[in-house]
């Protein structure tokens, strides 16, 4: 007999649901974001309370950390909302891993190289304030968990999230309407929103590029692997580019 989850896969996806739950769900993770940072204001008495830490520009590590892990919890309800009540059901191999995975470690450097080759005739104020604000205050041990938090945490939920639930949504909402170029649109979409979510305009075309990859993959490939290692090798280039830095 199936299972009552089976069953909710035999329906058709319901696109307006997924996207609902994905706009739902980033809420809440900016939201539980909040929650936690505050308190750990409290529990830390940080001078000057929530008000004084969301005007530094380098925050204590742990604001950084808690931010990130309430924005996880967010991802984490929409993705589990896009299954049982959108019938958003995973790619068959989304976590299967093949040998030749080894690839988009080097697309994700190319990539993150790309990119930063790019801007370079732009001369971009502030490309690095991410980074800054991420690791400003970070060192040794607070430092290694800020690192597998961006290189590793970021591009598993993010993916699952932004290419794995809102792309999807977006798929089967267009694709089936517009065949290819709702495909497309899809993509474009996602990657606009991506883009858009981490709030830094200075960093917008690039990140919308990446996105455009992430989710072309997802669906050349109907797997998530290949879109978190190429994100994980992004993030990693920046955080070697980091310690090179920190070094000299």
């Amino acid at each position: 007999m199936s299972s009552h989850s089976d069953l909710d896969f035999l329906r058709p996806p319901r696109p307006g649901i997924i996207l609902l739950v994905a706009v739902l769900g980033f809420i809440i993770g900016q939201v539980v974001a909040t929650g936690l940072i505050a308190l750990g204001v409290a529990l830390s008495h940080f001078p000057g309370g929530l008000s004084a830490l969301a005007r530094q520009s380098q925050p204590p590590w742990w604001a950084n950390v808690l931010s990130l892990v309430g924005l996880w919890v967010g991802f984490a309800y929409a993705i589990r909302a896009a299954r049982s009540r959108g019938a958003l059901a995973p790619l068959a191999a989304q976590w299967q891993v093949k040998p030749g995975d080894w690839s988009y470690v080097v697309l994700g450097v190319v990539l993150q190289i790309g990119v930063g080759l790019a801007y370079q005739p732009f001369h971009v104020q502030h490309l690095n304030r991410p980074v800054t604000h991420l690791f400003g205050q970070a060192h040794g041990w607070s430092f290694a968990v800020l690192a597998l938090c961006t290189t590793l945490g970021a591009p598993l939920m993010e993916e699952w999230f932004f290419r794995g639930v809102l792309y999807r949504g977006l798929d089967v909402a267009l694709h089936g309407e517009l065949s290819t170029l709702g495909a497309w649109l899809a993509i474009v979409a996602s990657a606009l929103v991506f883009a858009l979510a981490h709030g830094e305009p200075a960093q917008f075309a690039g990140l919308a590029f990446l996105g455009v990859v992430l989710a072309w993959l997802v669906r050349r490939t109907k797997r998530l692997v290949p879109s978190i290692v190429t994100h994980l090798s992004f993030n990693g280039v920046a955080m070697v580019a980091l310690l090179i830095q920190r070094s000299h």
